[in-house]
């Protein structure tokens, strides 16, 4: 691999990193803003997705923190957060799927998850 290649490897590398990380902040804030938006009497079905949502949230918070701090974390440790990551991610977009209005949610959701699987792809 020469100089060149190498650098630019690591520049979409970072791109990636820096990608997903947005992704997940995006994620995570439409999911606390979808939570509180919840009728707090809505019953079990709305209590369910309240705690969806807000479970999301802390996910893609912790996901992006990891991805942004230099904490020397193994790249076996990264995946295994952006897969739990990706995962969560999809269920509550599954489940934001069900509720009228919650398209922009469910759409950060699935947003994340791909950048969650594009960044692990990077990974190697």
């Amino acid at each position: 691999m020469t100089g060149t290649s190498s650098l630019q490897d690591r520049y979409r590398f970072l791109e990636d990193r820096f990608t997903c990380a947005q992704a997940c902040t995006d994620c995570a804030r439409m999911c606390a803003i979808r939570a509180g938006a919840l009728d707090p009497g809505g019953g079990a079905e709305a209590d369910r997705l309240r705690r969806t949502g807000i479970m999301c949230a802390e996910v893609c918070d912790a996901t992006c923190r990891a991805l942004t701090e230099e904490t020397g974390q193994d790249a076996a440790a990264l995946r295994v957060q952006l897969e739990w990551c990706r995962a969560v991610c999809l269920d509550c977009a599954h489940a934001f799927d069900a509720r009228p209005g919650a398209e922009p949610s469910a759409a950060a959701c699935r947003a994340c998850a791909v950048a969650c699987t594009d960044f692990m792809a990077a990974l190697g």
